[in-house]
C-alpha cells in the first residue's frame, strides 16, 4: 500500500473506531433505560447528541495530531531513511543520511553513517589498491592511445561480432565519408564503440578474410592477415586490411593452449579509400589516351601537310589550305595541352593535406622564408602560443613569400611584420609593411597571377591557396600610421576550434576523454549479440540517452522539436566524446517563452536541417541500442507524431528514469530530474539543452541500476514490465 494511503488511513481510523465505540455504548445505554428514564432524557436528547458528536470531534482531532506525530516519526521517517540507505549502500553519494523522526531513528541514522563511513574507508582504500596495482596497464594503454592518435592510417578494433571497440580519430573522420547516414551533429552517428562495423561493410567480406587467416594460422603461421577491396554502399572503394586479434595465453599459464592455436577474439581493420587515387588514376588514363589518340592524329596531318608544301610549284590556293591544316592541328594540339595542365593543376591544389599546427610555428616558418630573400628584413608579433591553425603550411609560405617578393620588387619595401590572431571561429594572418599602399586592380592582379618566388614558378595562385583553406584574402592600410597589410583568414585547428565553437555546458572531461582515440577492451566479453534483449541484463545493454527541446508543449497542436541532443552508454561507461547535438528548423515560430528555458533563438535555427533530416541521423546513431529519456512519453510523442512524414521508426525498447525513479524511490515526494539529480549525487551543469539534459539522464540512469538489482529488476524486461506499474506511466501527451 502506497505511503500517502497509509498514512491517511492511519488518521481516519482511530477517528473512525473511536466513534463506532462511542456509538455503541450510546446504543447500549439507551437500550440498558427503563421507560420513564429515557422519558426523563428525550427533551435533553438532541443536545446530548451535539454535546457527543462535539466531543467526538475534539476527541478525534487530538488523536489524529497525536498518531500523525507518531506515524510521521515511526513511519515516514524510517521509509525515506530506507530510501537513502539504500542510495548510500550503493555507493551513488556519501551525504551524511538526514536525521528526523523519533530519537531512535535519528540514533540509527548515526549508526548506519557511522557505518557506511567505514565501508567507504574500506572501499577508498581497496580501490587505492587496485590503482596502483592497474597503474602500469593503464600506462600501456595511454600509451597505445597516443600511437594510436598520432597514425595516418584509419584503425578500428571489433570483437567477433562486428562491434568497434577500438577506433582512432583517423578512422572516425574516414569513417563519416564512408557512412549512408547524413552527416549531421558532426558526424556523431557514424561511429561509435559498440556499434557495428557492418553499418559499412558487408559481413560475408569480414568473414572470408577471418576464415583466411584461421587457415594460415592453422598451417602454423606465426602471424596471418587478409585484404580485400570493396565498394561500401556510399559508393567509395575501399581496401581493407585485416589481422586477427588472439586470446594470447598468460605468462606462466601451462593449462592455456599454444599460441599457435590460440582462438580469435577479435579483429583490426586498416582502411585506406581509395575513391580519389581511383578517380585520378582514371582521369590521367583517359587525359594520356585522348593526348596520345588526338597527338597522332595531328601530327600524321602535320606531317602530310607539310610534305606537300615542300613542293615547290604548289599553287597558292592549295598551299593556303595546307597552311590553315597546319595551323588547325597545332591549335588543337596545344588546347589539348593546356587542358592537361589545368587538371594537373586541379589535382595539385585537391591533394594539399590539411594538418593541425601551431599558429606560432607557422608565423616562425613565413619569417624565416622571407627574411631568407636578400635585402628583406622580418620581425614576428607575439602569437598566443596556445593557438592551432588547420592548414597546409607549404602552400601558405609560398604564397606570403610570393607577396613579399612583389612588394620588394615593384614597391621597394625591405621591411615587414608577420601577425597572427584568433578572431571568432577564424585566424587572421596578416603581412604588414610600413608607408606603401596600392589599387584594388593591383591587389586584385597578384591575386590571380601564378605564384613565382626566385626563379621557380607553381600553377597555383594566392586565390588557389586561400580557397583551399575555405577563408579570405583582402587588402587594408591605415593612414593615420602609415601602415598597410595584406590579411589571409584561416581555419583554426585542434582546441582551438572546439573552444571557437559555442559548446554547450557539459561537465568537463578528462584529459584521458579529450584524446581522439576511443577505446574499451572490455567489449571483448560482451559477444552474444543473439539473445532477446528482454532477458538481457540491464547492465549488458548499450543504451542512447536522449532529450529534446521543443517550441512548446503540446505535440499534438503543432509543436515542434527544434534540437535533439544524445549520448551513449557502452559497457556500463558514459562516452562523453560520441555525443550527438543537432539543431533543428521547426519551420514554425518559437514563443518568446520557450526561448526564455532553452535559450535558443529563431536566428539560431535559420538554415538547420528540417526534422525528417536530422531524424535519419539521430536513428543511425541510436541503431542496436535500448532509448533512455526522463519523462520519455513526452519526446517520444514527438518522433512518433512524425513517423508518417519522415519514414524513421524508433521501435527500440525504451526505459524512462522518471518511472524507474518512482520504482525505487517511492515513499520520494518529487522526481523531476533535478531532484533526482540531487537525491544520488548527481552534478547538474549546464541545465535546459537537448545534450546537457541527457547526459545528466545517463549520470542518474547509472546510478539507478544497481538500486533496481537491489529490488531483484536485473534484466529490460523485469524493469519494463514493473516501471508499467508506476503511477506516473498513465500519462500521456
Amino acid at each position: 500500500m502506497p505511503l500517502k494511503a497509509r498514512r491517511w488511513l492511519a488518521l481516519l481510523a482511530p477517528a473512525l473506531v473511536l466513534g463506532a465505540w462511542s456509538v455503541l455504548l450510546a446504543v447500549v445505554a439507551w437500550s440498558a433505560m427503563p421507560e420513564d428514564a429515557r422519558a426523563a432524557v428525550a427533551p435533553a436528547l438532541e443536545t446530548l447528541v451535539a454535546l457527543a458528536v462535539l466531543a467526538w470531534l475534539i476527541a478525534s482531532a487530538l488523536l489524529a495530531r497525536w498518531t500523525h506525530q507518531l506515524f510521521r516519526d515511526h513511519v515516514e521517517a524510517p521509509a525515506r531513511l530506507q530510501d537513502h540507505v539504500r542510495i548510500r549502500i550503493g555507493g551513488q553519494t556519501r551525504e551524511p543520511l538526514p536525521r528526523e523522526g523519533a530519537a531512535e531513528v535519528r540514533a540509527l541514522a548515526g549508526v548506519i553513517d557511522s557505518l557506511s563511513s567505514q565501508r567507504d574507508q574500506l572501499r577508498d582504500d581497496m580501490a587505492q589498491q587496485v590503482r596502483e596495482a592497474s597503474r602500469n596497464v593503464e600506462q600501456e594503454r595511454r600509451r597505445l592511445a597516443a600511437l594510436m592518435a598520432e597514425l595516418q592510417q584509419s584503425v578500428v578494433v571489433c570483437n567477433l561480432d562486428g562491434r568497434i571497440l577500438l577506433y582512432n580519430n583517423r578512422a572516425r573522420l574516414q569513417y563519416q565519408a564512408l557512412a549512408p547516414q547524413p552527416a549531421l551533429a558532426d558526424g556523431a552517428g557514424a561511429i561509435g564503440l559498440g556499434r557495428s562495423i557492418y553499418a559499412v561493410f558487408d559481413p560475408k567480406l569480414v568473414a572470408h578474410a577471418l576464415d583466411t587467416i584461421r587457415r594460415r594460422l592453422d598451417r602454423g603461421a606465426a602471424n596471418a592477415s587478409a585484404q580485400f577491396v570493396t565498394t561500401t554502399r556510399s559508393g567509395q572503394l575501399l581496401r581493407v586490411q585485416v589481422a586477427a586479434v588472439r586470446d594470447e595465453p598468460a605468462p606462466g599459464d601451462d593449462a592455456a593452449p599454444a599460441a599457435a592455436a590460440a582462438p580469435l577474439s577479435g579483429f583490426v581493420l586498416l582502411l585506406e579509400n581509395l575513391t580519389r587515387d581511383f578517380e585520378q588514376q582514371s582521369l590521367r588514363d583517359q587525359l594520356l589516351h585522348a593526348m596520345t589518340e588526338g597527338s597522332r592524329s595531328s601530327l600524321a596531318n602535320l606531317q602530310a601537310a607539310l610534305e606537300m608544301l615542300e613542293f615547290p610549284d604548289l599553287e597558292a590556293p592549295m598551299r593556303e589550305r595546307f597552311l590553315a591544316v597546319v595551323r588547325e592541328e597545332s591549335t588543337a594540339m596545344s588546347e589539348r595541352v593546356q587542358q592537361l595542365a589545368q587538371t594537373a593543376s586541379k589535382n595539385l591544389k585537391t591533394r594539399w593535406p590539411m594538418e593541425d599546427m601551431l599558429a606560432a610555428d607557422l608565423v616562425a616558418v613565413v619569417a624565416r622564408r622571407i627574411h631568407a630573400i636578400e635585402g628583406l628584413q622580418v620581425s614576428n608579433a607575439p602569437v598566443d602560443p596556445d593557438l592551432w591553425l588547420r592548414v597546409e603550411s607549404f602552400s601558405l609560405m609560398q604564397a606570403l613569400t610570393y607577396l613579399a617578393e612583389r612588394l620588394a620588387q615593384e614597391f621597394a619595401v625591405r621591411r615587414f611584420t608577420v601577425r597572427l590572431a584568433a578572431e571568432g571561429p577564424h585566424a587572421q594572418l596578416d603581412l604588414v609593411w610600413q608607408g606603401t599602399a596600392m589599387s584594388t586592380e593591383t591587389v586584385m592582379a597578384w591575386e590571380l597571377d601564378p605564384i613565382r618566388i626566385g626563379g621557380e614558378s607553381t600553377p597555383l595562385t594566392v586565390r588557389d591557396v586561400v580557397d583551399r583553406h575555405g577563408g579570405a584574402f583582402w587588402f587594408e592600410r591605415n593612414r593615420a600610421r602609415h601602415e598597410a597589410w595584406f590579411r589571409i583568414l584561416l581555419p583554426l585547428g585542434g582546441a582551438s576550434a572546439r573552444d571557437a565553437r559555442r559548446a554547450s555546458e557539459v561537465p568537463a572531461l578528462s584529459p584521458e576523454d579529450n584524446r581522439p582515440t576511443f577505446y574499451d577492451f572490455d567489449l571483448f566479453k560482451a559477444s552474444d549479440m543473439a539473445r532477446d534483449l528482454q532477458d538481457r541484463r540491464l547492465d549488458d545493454l548499450s543504451y542512447t540517452v536522449f532529450d529534446t527541446e521543443t517550441t512548446g508543449l503540446d505535440p499534438s497542436k503543432g509543436d515542434e522539436i527544434i534540437q535533439i541532443g544524445a549520448t551513449r552508454i557502452v559497457n556500463g561507461k558514459l562516452l562523453h566524446h560520441e555525443g550527438f547535438e543537432q539543431l533543428v528548423d521547426p519551420q514554425r515560430t518559437v514563443p518568446v517563452a520557450s526561448t526564455r528555458i532553452h535559450g535558443i533563438t529563431p536566428d539560431m535555427l535559420h538554415g538547420q536541417p528540417d526534422i525528417r533530416t536530422v531524424l535519419g541521423a539521430f536513428h543511425a546513431y541510436a541503431q542496436d541500442t535500448v532509448l533512455v529519456a526522463h519523462n520519455a512519453a513526452f519526446d517520444m510523442r514527438f518522433l512518433q507524431l512524425k513517423e508518417a512524414s519522415s519514414g524513421v521508426v524508433f521501435d527500440q525498447p525504451v526505459l524512462d528514469t522518471l518511472l524507474l525513479s518512482d520504482l525505487v524511490h517511492p515513499q520520494q515526494e518529487s522526481h523531476g530530474l533535478e531532484a533526482l539529480a540531487q537525491r544520488l549525487g548527481v552534478q547538474i551543469v549546464g541545465r535546459h539543452t537537448a545534450l546537457a539534459d541527457a547526459i545528466v539522464t545517463a549520470e542518474v540512469f547509472l546510478k539507478l541500476v544497481p538500486l533496481l538489482a537491489d529490488k531483484g529488476i536485473h534484466t529490460l524486461g523485469q524493469a519494463r514490465e514493473a516501471a508499467q506499474k508506476s503511477r506516473f506511466a498513465r500519462v500521456q501527451y
